[in-house]
């Protein structure tokens, strides 16, 4: 290939590597600001500029990780520049179109991760063909000692964040408890201080030592004494954080969560940037050694690459400025953060998660365990404990406070940044999202988060997440190899069709991710005015709000019966979606009573039984509806014989009549009129009678071999659904009369 061929290789890199940055962030950076936005240690803008301070510095400190995607997986003097070229370009195509995917999802995932198994999936590709051409072992082009490492560090690290996490928050708030306000001036001066000198000693100590500044006198002076600088920074910061507490209100708790911000920051900087740019710059490397050299690309060995190359600057503060852009300006930012903020927060409420048998398992074996403990734990001792774990009522009566306090924030970002630098010291690119997230969940189940009455959601949170992780590395590796062994093959050819194709479904990501977000600001409005209205008038908004189901009720149960009886496949799909909809819409209800029950008026708590009711009934109708549009689907899927014209006949009939009769329903509830009441008995008599002599003949003409085994099941299926919708609708229109009672005893005298 013509060397401007290599150029445009190159250009097509860097132009996934910007990409790769504004993706990358998007996922990660839950992983330095869910501590500072889950504690609102401050306004949102000061939390963004101390994070966009740390990945500035961080940035300026990651030279020394780039080796990581330059020979840390393999070995680079095994391969040609064609060959590595095409590796690389294998990497960032794959790495691009994973992450977006998990962004748009709203889960963490791991950069680091999709980095090293992309590296060891192409790798591994190109190493198969060229052993199936050449002959040789696919060992011998896999760094398989390094790659070993840097998986075995990633997956310990798992491990070792939660419990560290956990141990050192229990030990935090043991020592301030809940009721920080009593225990703030005792011990917050040298919690600050311990703080800050861990902090600002990884921060330099360990920064430093990796960056270009690091042959400079007084960085070797700073690494040579770095207990010495340890000892001086916790004395002055000590000294600081005390005459702020004796002579200023100032909590001096939100220095160390801003400062652990900016840290967390710079130290995923310092280690994640390589995820994102390591690749091209190795790329742009390969290609100034090969053009230097004046050899054929298929014949230029990348031996060099295994030795040391320094990063231009330019190169590091151009991608930071790249993040920190992304970072104030992504909203699939902020989708991220909120899962993370909201599996660790203090207070119930609504979950994102159901809860699995896994979940339901571990959670029993945790209560076995406590319940052991503390048969042994002297009773002293366990009133002491119980007390310092004891939670201030004022801290979940607020809408709007924090997911959980200070002392577990800083905890958070002390615990993630320590144990990310330490890696980052080794040159091992360890998980920021794995360490940060497990962490976070560390303190939050040793702070007792996790109650019984949420442990289940939030494990299935956690165990969803960590299997996100592991599919990271399983499709990214899989991806990657399919991706190398196709450019190997077609070349430039297909890296253009392949980058097209890479930019056209993260546009379609897009799409996506703001028709969801547009879906899930409606739901949070929807929601919000909804507590509006029930703070302003229960029942009527009760009533308004269950008229809206109703119709939502009518309109499916009409479209599915024409998609159906027209066998209109594609039409029944959608209405099952309506339906789905409309069970959604029941469960959330459900869900929300305890914000109901909150915010409705005192008068009105003795109403509030007859308003679960209703979210009952309407539950059973969604159930209902779903099971007979599910029964009608699968008909038509299956390509059965429709219903002969007699029963069509007959069920159009029933159909109409039950349409009719939920109207009359939705009309007695929105207008309270009492005069159809005794209209709305009889044509229920009418249609349970009409559906219990369907039945029968159905029976009978199953007897008699007039009725196939497939179109008699669908027909009872359905007239039992008839029926259950007959008997639910007839509770929604009674528990609304005992609902509405005490508003209009005139019209709703039983």
């Amino acid at each position: 290939m013509a060397d401007y061929v290599y150029i445009i290789i190159v250009g097509i890199l860097f132009l996934l590597a910007f990409s790769d940055l504004i993706i990358g962030v998007s996922n990660d950076a839950v992983n330095f600001l869910s501590p500072a936005v889950g504690s609102k240690v401050s306004s949102i803008h000061i939390i963004m500029i101390m994070a966009s301070i740390g990945i500035l510095i961080g940035a300026i400190f990651s030279n020394g990780m780039m080796e990581v995607a330059r020979k840390g997986i393999f070995h680079p003097e095994m391969l040609t520049f064609q060959e590595i070229i095409f590796l690389f370009s294998a990497v960032m195509l794959s790495d691009v179109l994973l992450l977006d995917f998990f962004n748009t999802l709203g889960l963490p995932t791991s950069t680091t991760v999709s980095l090293v198994f992309d590296l060891l999936g192409a790798a591994v590709g190109i190493a198969i063909i060229k052993v199936m051409n050449q002959g040789g072992n696919i060992a011998a082009y896999i760094n398989s000692s390094k790659a070993l490492a840097i998986i075995s560090g990633i997956l310990l690290s798992v491990v070792v964040a939660f419990i560290v996490g956990s141990i050192i928050q229990w030990f935090a708030r043991l020592l301030f408890s809940f009721d920080i306000k009593k225990t703030y001036k005792k011990f917050a001066g040298l919690w600050t201080g311990l703080a800050m000198a861990i902090i600002i000693h990884f921060m330099f100590a360990k920064g430093l030592k990796n960056s270009t500044l690091g042959e400079e006198d007084f960085v070797i002076w700073i690494i040579h004494h770095e207990f010495l600088v340890f000892i001086i920074n916790f004395v002055i910061w000590s000294i600081i954080a005390q005459l702020l507490i004796f002579f200023t209100k100032f909590n001096v708790l939100k220095i160390t969560v801003l400062m652990g911000t900016l840290a967390l920051a710079m130290a995923f900087a310092g280690n994640d940037l390589v995820n994102f740019i390591g690749v091209p710059l190795a790329g742009f490397s390969s290609f100034e050694l090969w053009h230097h050299s004046g050899m054929p690309a298929s014949q230029f060995s990348m031996e060099a690459l295994s030795g040391k190359i320094n990063v231009n600057p330019i190169f590091l503060i151009g991608s930071a400025l790249v993040m920190i852009i992304t970072l104030w300006t992504s909203k699939k930012a902020k989708n991220v953060i909120a899962t993370s903020v909201n599996l660790s927060r203090q207070s119930v409420g609504y979950e994102k998660f159901e809860s699995t048998q896994i979940s339901r398992a571990l959670v029993r074996m945790a209560v076995n365990i406590s319940e052991f403990f503390n048969k042994i734990t002297p009773e002293r001792l366990k009133n002491y404990i119980e007390k310092r774990f004891t939670l201030v009522k004022n801290n979940e009566e607020n809408e709007n406070a924090p997911a959980f306090d200070l002392v577990r924030a800083s905890v958070n970002l002390v615990v993630a940044s320590l144990l990310i630098s330490i890696a980052t010291s080794y040159k091992l690119p360890l998980s920021t999202t794995y360490v940060t997230f497990m962490v976070a969940m560390g303190t939050s189940l040793s702070d007792r988060a996790w109650g019984r009455e949420s442990a289940v959601f939030r494990i299935t949170g956690v165990i969803s997440v960590i299997t996100g992780w592991f599919l990271t590395a399983l499709i990214a590796f899989t991806i990657a190899l399919t991706i190398s062994v196709i450019l190997f093959k077609f070349k430039f050819v297909a890296l253009v069709i392949l980058t097209i194709i890479d930019g056209f479904l993260i546009y379609r990501s897009k799409i996506a991710h703001k028709k969801m977000e547009e879906k899930k600001e409606a739901e949070i409005k929807d929601f919000k005015d909804n507590i509006t209205a029930i703070k302003k008038d229960f029942v009527e908004s009760s009533t308004q709000r269950f008229v809206k189901e109703i119709t939502l009720i009518l309109e499916y149960f009409e479209t599915i019966h024409s998609s159906f009886f027209e066998k209109n496949r594609r039409g029944v799909k959608n209405s099952l979606l309506l339906a789905q909809q409309i069970k959604t819409n029941a469960k959330n209800l459900k869900k929300n009573i305890y914000n109901t029950v909150k915010n409705i008026k005192r008068e009105n708590i003795e109403s509030i039984q007859y308003y679960v009711q209703m979210i009952d009934a309407l539950r059973e109708i969604a159930n209902a509806l779903v099971f007979m549009g599910e029964r009608m689907s699968e008909h038509i899927e299956n390509n059965h014989d429709m219903f002969d014209e007699e029963d069509l006949k007959n069920i159009d009939s029933i159909k109409d009549s039950l349409y009719n009769y939920m109207l009359e329903s939705k009309i007695i509830i929105e207008y309270r009129n009492v005069e159809k009441l005794n209209e709305l008995r009889d044509l229920k008599n009418n249609i349970l009678v009409e559906i219990e002599k369907q039945k029968k003949k159905v029976l009978i003409d199953i007897s008699e071999n007039k009725q196939d085994i497939i179109n008699s099941n669908l027909y009872l299926n359905i007239l039992a659904e008839y029926k259950n919708l007959v008997l639910f609708f007839v509770r929604i229109v009674k528990a609304h009369r005992r609902l509405s009672r005490k508003k209009s005893n005139k019209n709703f005298n039983e």
